[in-house]
Parts: structure tokens; sequence; C-alpha cells
């Protein structure tokens, strides 16, 4: 329990147990419009938004799950301690009836958008539910649920705006998030290594040796899948000249795991580290202009 001093409000404590800072993950829902090159339809744009909207509540609907479920062992680690739920800041009532409203508020939302992306959230709904409730227990499944849950993301944008997305961006994305999952386990394990935090159960399961080749392997993997996207998606060729800031973030990435514990959280490497932010601004803008000039 905390100090009245330092307990945060109500308010404050459920929008930090929301985790919005994860809802960066949800952009992956304007790809299907930006990578289609319709960004200049404003109705295409409006249905996108509500579909993030949508996994933006469903997301946080399973971080509400999650963190009930997990209380007791947040409270005994040095970072997610800091939880509000595992902090006694926001009432196990409150967090039951919060994530509630926002599912249902997100299937809302998609039932609008027709019944396949009814159907994608209610897969990603289910999946982050086995996710949190046994499936982040099970070596090698608890990385291949956190990729696929990417893939259904990256789908689900592309499918509320009614679009074709290529097979390859699909594949691109999942191993994309492959990668970031095992870094995070790798982080999480020099934790328990140097004794700093409790380890989760899954942990038992991996050596640092594994994951260091699984993630060299993922990211090379990640390298040709995106190369072959740039050489077959559709009036996109000239996207080949990315493929370098692809290489390069990658190894940044690398570099960062080697040196410190900071894939433990990727949302904070890609806010955090120069570097990431830079390479994938001009990323960005270069597939915009390559793009919308397509």
């Amino acid at each position: 329990m905390t100090s009245p001093r330092e307990r945060r409000s109500p308010a404050r404590a459920a929008l930090v147990a929301l985790r919005p800072r994860q809802w960066l993950k949800n952009l992956l829902l304007f790809g299907g419009i930006i990578f289609a090159g319709e960004v200049g339809d404003p109705r295409l744009w409006l249905w996108a938004l509500a579909a993030f909207v949508a996994y933006c509540a469903a997301s946080s609907a399973a971080y509400l799950v999650n963190d009930l479920r997990d209380v007791e062992a947040d409270r005994l680690h040095p970072v997610k301690q800091r939880r509000p739920i595992a902090r006694g800041e926001l009432p196990v009532r409150s967090a039951i009836v919060l994530a509630g409203v926002l599912l249902f508020g997100a299937l809302v939302v998609v039932a609008l958008l027709g019944p396949p992306s009814f159907a994608c959230l209610l897969c990603f709904a289910g999946l982050q539910t086995a996710y949190s409730l046994c499936l982040k227990h099970v070596v090698c499944v608890d990385v291949l649920v956190i990729a696929t849950l990417f893939v259904i993301r990256a789908a689900a944008g592309a499918i509320a705006v009614d679009v074709r997305i290529s097979p390859w961006l699909l594949v691109c994305t999942g191993l994309l998030a492959l990668f970031l999952a095992l870094g995070k386990r790798r982080a999480e394990l020099a934790l328990v290594r140097d004794d700093r935090a409790p380890g989760r159960r899954v942990l038992e399961g991996y050596s640092a040796a594994l994951l260091n080749r699984l993630l060299i392997l993922v990211a090379g993997a990640a390298t040709v899948a995106y190369v072959l996207y740039t050489l077959t998606a559709r009036d996109s060729y000239s996207l080949v000249v990315t493929v370098p800031f692809v290489v390069f973030g990658l190894g940044r990435y690398l570099q960062l795991l080697r040196r410190s514990d900071a894939g433990e959280e990727p949302e904070n490497v890609l806010l955090g580290d120069r570097p990431i932010l830079v390479t994938v601004a001009v990323w960005a803008a270069i597939c915009a202009a390559i793009l919308v000039e397509g």
C-alpha cells in the first residue's frame, strides 16, 4: 500500500491502469489505409479512427483483466508494483466494471463497421483473455500469441476500411512483433538473473543463449519478408529504398538489448531512444511520400 501523499486520485489511477502508452500498438490499424494508398479519403480515415478507438478500449480492458489476475505477483515486482491495482489505488470491483464497460463499448463500435470487423475484435479479445489466463505461461506460445495479436490489429485496420493489404505486410508485422516479444523476454530474464525482480513462470523455459539466437533468426526473417514485400507490393516497388532503415532499426534494438534491459518495455525504447525515433520518422516520411506519389 502507498502513503496518502503518494496515492493517485481515482481518475488518475484508472487512467494509468488503462496503460495509454500501450495504445501505440494500435496505430497498426492505420496501416491498411496508408499502405493501400487511400490516404486522401476522409471517410476511410473516420472508419480507421473508429477501429483504433475500439481496439484501444479492448486492449485496456485486457490489461485490467491481466492486472487483476496478477495482482499478488505484481506487488513483488520492482516495476509492476506501481500499477494502480497492485497499489490498491483502483479497487478490484471498479476495475472489473471498467473492463466490462470498455469491452462492451469496443464491440458496439466495431459492430457499426460490419460483421468482419466485429469478428476480428472478438478474436482479438478472446486471444488476449486466453493469454492473460494461461497462454502467457507456455514457452514459445506466449511470444507467438503476442505476434498474432499484432497481425490481427493490422488485418483489422484493412478490414475496417475495406482495402486490400499485402500478405507480406502481415508477415512483416508478425515477425516484428515476435522480435519485440522475444526482446521483452530477454530483458525480463536479465532482471531475474541479476536478482532485480521475481521472474514470471514462463522464463524457466528460456535461456539467454536461446533468446539471442531466436532474436537474430527473427530479425533476419523480418528483413527478408520486408524486402519481399517491397518487391511485390502493388504500386510501391520504390519502397525497397527503405530497407536500410528497417535493418538499422532492428540492429539498434538488438544493441540496446545487449547493453541494458530496455526491451522489457518496448514502447519505452521507441519513445526514448533518439536514433530509433529518427529512423522511424524518416522511414515513415519516405513511405508516405512514395505511397502518395504512387
